[in-house]
């Protein structure tokens, strides 16, 4: 049960930096590769907080997979997923397909099965 909290922090740590880099890229006008884009992106605050949310995810994963088996910690990061399709609907108005749900639960059993 532990795994499986943790791995639930871990994932909505994963799922908030997709969202922020989403968000930062939205703020960041046309890709290019040029000096201009770069500077302009990293004074976007949206990007340093995906990086701070990525920072932190990564270290709890340091964590998971030094004291938990990788064979249950390593199956645990597809709650992120389920995260994901929640956020697609909070944050950027997705309408989410039945069989999307059906994924989304199947990996939710998944992950319970797994954590036992």
């Amino acid at each position: 049960m532990r795994l499986l909290l943790i791995s639930i922090i871990q994932s909505m740590l994963l799922c908030g930096g997709q969202v922020l880099l989403k968000l930062a890229m939205q703020k960041a006008g046309a890709f290019a590769w040029s000096l201009e884009f770069l500077t302009r992106n990293l004074t976007n605050w949206w990007l340093l907080a995906c990086g701070i949310c990525y920072g932190a995810a990564t270290l709890l994963w340091m964590y998971i997979i030094k004291n938990f088996p990788f064979s249950m910690a390593y199956p645990m990061i597809s709650l992120s997923y389920v995260f994901g399709m929640f956020a697609a609907i909070v944050f950027f108005h997705e309408q989410i397909p039945l069989t999307r749900w059906i994924g989304v639960f199947l990996i939710m059993t998944g992950c319970v099965l797994i954590a036992k």
